[in-house]
């Protein structure tokens, strides 16, 4: 899997709302309406990740809110892997 160029991160993240590059990795920080909402959000995006079969570096859980991170551990950085899971994401 080829590793993507912060260049060519930026111009994908260009199609993505909030999503943004960080210390190698492609993040974005979720507002939700409460408690209830972040749990499923948070369920929705495992299931997700479980059938791509690529996990985030990391997801935080607040009360209201979900930051996630996503990096290809192999690569050493972003790939189209993690581009497109984050495309995926936003379909939820």
């Amino acid at each position: 899997m080829k590793l993507l160029s912060e260049k060519e991160i930026n111009k994908k993240l260009k199609n993505l709302n909030g999503w943004y590059f960080s210390n190698g990795s492609v993040k974005k920080k979720f507002k939700t309406k409460g408690y209830p909402q972040t749990v499923g959000l948070v369920t929705s995006v495992a299931a997700l990740c479980q059938q791509f079969d690529h996990h985030p570096d990391y997801i935080i859980m607040k009360y209201s809110e979900v930051e996630i991170s996503f990096s290809t551990h192999s690569t050493g950085g972003v790939t189209d892997k993690d581009m497109q899971i984050a495309e995926e994401i936003e379909k939820l």
